[in-house]
């Protein structure tokens, strides 16, 4: 889809290291930064999942890497960095998408699950660019989050996942504003609802989602695609002025606010 709209060659040359490499959102972005010329790199904790990913992109002509490696654990992510450099070079662009998420009302989470969402997202966020500084700053490369609209509004039974998402943009902001002068742009991606995902699924109900389609300004959820060429707009060089920004892509759905959604959640 991304060559519809990009130089098949955009990504020549260049190394994509993708965190959360094996989810739904994530691995539409290593596809289509992939199907741009990029060498990809998958990251992340089920190995089965990330090598089945490998296959598929090589499948498709991606040179492609599967590393397992936690997010929370800064060690993983420099080993997994260092292996990812002796295969493909330095990492140009790294996508932040390490995620966790589950539905629950504040007064019943336990401090653990709030814990577990902060630190796969937000520490996560962190290690991986901490780790990815060193080649980032040779290759003059970007960092794009894959953050939420969570992070500008709340949304019921997701008090944990905004307070990620709003950390990962602020982080970005500081990080935006540090690693400027090595070259380094970073930029935050927010998706809104996306059809076909875990996230939307764990939410709603298939009825309860195509009702809420609806109260989107342009009718529909977003798709995987749209969010891969977001993101493949971002970490280009057509955004080279671009850093510190967050780039909304939610068709308008966060324009109407999140009640109707509270309400089927909440509802028995």
């Amino acid at each position: 889809m991304l060559r519809q709209f990009f130089a098949a060659d955009l990504f020549a040359g260049r190394t994509v290291f993708v965190t959360g490499g094996g989810g739904t959102i994530n691995f539409a972005i290593a596809r289509g930064l992939g199907s741009l010329g990029a060498r990809v790199v998958l990251a992340g904790r089920t190995v089965d999942r990330l090598e089945n990913c490998r296959r598929e992109l090589e499948a498709e002509g991606t040179p492609a890497l599967a590393v397992r490696c936690d997010v929370q654990e800064h060690a993983d992510l420099e080993a997994a960095l260092s292996r990812s450099e002796a295969t493909f070079g330095p990492v140009d662009v790294l996508i932040c998408g390490a995620a966790a998420n589950f539905p629950a009302p504040a007064e019943q989470m336990s401090a653990e699950g709030f814990r577990k969402v902060i630190s796969t997202d937000l520490l996560g966020s962190f290690n991986a660019s901490r780790a990815a500084f060193a080649q980032l700053k040779r290759t003059r490369g970007n960092i794009v989050f894959v953050s939420a609209t969570n992070s500008i509004m709340p949304f019921a039974f997701q008090a944990h996942v905004g307070a990620a998402k709003a950390g990962i943009d602020s982080l970005m902001r500081g990080l935006a504003l540090e690693w400027g002068k090595y070259g380094i742009r970073a930029n935050s991606v927010l998706p809104g609802p996306i059809d076909n995902t875990e996230g939307l699924g764990r939410l709603l109900t298939g009825d309860d989602a195509a009702a809420l389609a609806e109260y989107v300004p342009i009718g529909r959820f977003g798709t995987v695609e749209d969010i891969a060429a977001m993101t493949a707009f971002l970490a280009s060089p057509i955004a080279s002025l671009m850093t510190g920004a967050t780039l909304v892509a939610d068709g308008g759905q966060s324009f109407s606010g999140s009640a109707m959604l509270a309400e089927m959640m909440m509802s028995p």
